[in-house]
């Protein structure tokens, strides 16, 4: 069974449009500056959502309330890697300023016209241009 990992498509309104936020990694060498959503995998006998909280919290010192899933093509996950799976979730802060902790050196909001243009990691494209999408038609559930 594939291991998950955790992801929030954490989204700012505005009255310019909504922004997502995206991570450019630092670590490993490998994925060093390319962008990816912020989260990590779940730990052995832990629930996803409490798994996001803490991966949120460690990653970029916030907490959020977690909305909707991006429904993904893998029973509602994204495949990222031969023996893992991602599920993401549209979230909106609720308190702090993110700030890249772990793993990640830039922040950016990035309005949907901008996502396509990241270099995200290979993984990531599907679902980038799936937030882009929903971005553009307004359907954010954070």
């Amino acid at each position: 069974m594939p291991r998950l990992v955790v992801a929030a498509a954490i989204v700012d309104r505005s009255e310019a449009g909504d922004r997502l936020l995206c991570a450019r990694r630092s670590a490993p060498p490998r994925f060093a500056g390319r962008f990816e959503l912020p989260g990590g995998k779940v730990e052995p006998g832990e629930d996803p959502v409490d798994a996001l909280h803490r991966e949120i919290a460690e990653e970029l010192g916030v907490r959020i309330e977690v909305g909707a899933l991006l429904p993904g093509p893998l029973d509602g996950d994204w495949p990222i890697v031969d023996d893992m799976t991602m599920r993401v979730w549209w979230a909106h802060l609720v308190t702090g300023t993110p700030r890249p902790l772990e793993d990640h050196d830039e922040l950016r909001w990035e309005t949907a016209t901008d996502l396509t243009g990241l270099d995200w990691l290979d993984a990531d494209v599907p679902i980038a241009a799936a937030l882009a999408r929903d971005l553009t038609a307004g359907k954010p559930r954070a």
